[in-house]
């Protein structure tokens, strides 16, 4: 039996057997032909061990482990587009020409996805009776609210107007001060936002002038006058302007995909990882179940030469002499 044949490894004890059973049925022809030749009835000689029950499964795994990460990775794809097409509606719709309100929302539950964050003019006077606030808004960490004033159109309907926010109050769950908006006829310019949706498990505090969020459809219940349902505004500038400062408004939404296309990458890298490492397992079974082969013994001397030929790391050299002084 070769010196560099190791019976410990896997299927290797196995194996010396069955050569030791072949050297004892046939001694003329001695260890060495022994060696050469193989025995017919080896399940796992050369390749032929991939066809068997246990290794299909190893590829079945590969096979539904590459699925999973590729649909993963897809999703990841589908976010990156639209945060894509979120940032080219922005560019698109936020600083545009203002456009009429009756011409932008045809009817009162009309709503397009295009027009998010597009400017419109609304004309009319708020209605500060029907003045609600939305809780739990949070702006560099702090918490507040924002206020929706119903804007009252001379056809008589009303559209809300998120006129900004404005912190919690010191000493109750409400804000301290609401400032007032302009009396009067007025003019606002305001951006499109869609009606949110509820907050499951949530819902508005009774005999209050506050609500979960801005769901047009119950802010509906709370205002007197018909409102616009399908979308409302964020304030951006009215005419003319209010007596004291206004409510905090928003930035501009930051044009940026993300982390998606680079974790898209990483799942696919992961998908091709995943047979990667299969094959890796497949070389090196092969190499244990074939080491007493003759070919395969040169081969793996000549890997262990190109091993030995390669500088020595200074951890290796480290390692070495430490052994060498016990």
């Amino acid at each position: 039996m070769s010196q560099q044949f190791d019976p410990t490894s896997r299927y290797g004890r196995r194996h010396a057997q069955k050569l030791e059973r072949a050297a004892a049925a046939s001694p003329e022809r001695g260890s060495g032909s022994a060696l050469a030749e193989r025995d017919p009835d080896e399940p796992f000689v050369g390749w032929r061990f991939v066809r068997s029950r246990r290794w299909l499964g190893y590829f079945a795994i590969a096979v539904a482990f590459a699925i999973v990460c590729t649909l993963f990775g897809m999703w990841q794809w589908d976010r990156r587009n639209e945060a894509v097409r979120q940032n080219e509606q922005v560019a698109q719709n936020y600083e545009h020409t203002p456009v009429p309100l009756d011409e932008a929302l045809p009817t009162a539950s009309s709503w397009d996805d295009a027009k998010t964050w597009l400017r419109v003019s609304v004309t009319g006077r708020y209605d500060t009776a029907d003045q609600l606030l939305v809780r739990n808004r949070v702006h560099n960490g702090q918490p507040g609210f924002e206020v929706l004033t119903p804007l009252v159109t001379a056809d008589g309907r009303a559209f809300i107007v998120d006129r900004g926010w404005v912190p919690t109050g010191n000493a109750q769950d409400a804000p301290d001060h609401v400032p007032a908006p302009p009396s009067g006829e007025v003019t606002a310019i305001v951006r499109l936002q869609q009606s949110e949706p509820r907050i499951p498990g949530r819902t508005d505090p009774a005999h209050t002038d506050q609500v979960q969020s801005v769901t047009l459809s119950d802010v509906d219940k709370k205002v007197d006058t018909p409102i616009y349902t399908g979308a409302y505004g964020q304030l951006a500038s009215e005419s003319p302007a209010p007596t004291e400062a206004r409510p905090l408004g928003w930035e501009r939404p930051t044009a940026d995909t993300g982390l998606h296309l680079s974790y898209f990458i990483q799942w696919f890298m992961f998908a091709a990882g995943g047979f990667g490492f299969l094959a890796y397992l497949m070389v090196q079974e092969f190499r244990n179940l074939n080491q007493d082969d003759p070919e395969e013994r040169e081969r793996a001397l000549e890997r262990q030469r190109r091993k030995d030929a390669k500088p020595k790391s200074d951890a290796q050299i480290e390692d070495e002499l430490l052994n060498a002084g016990r």
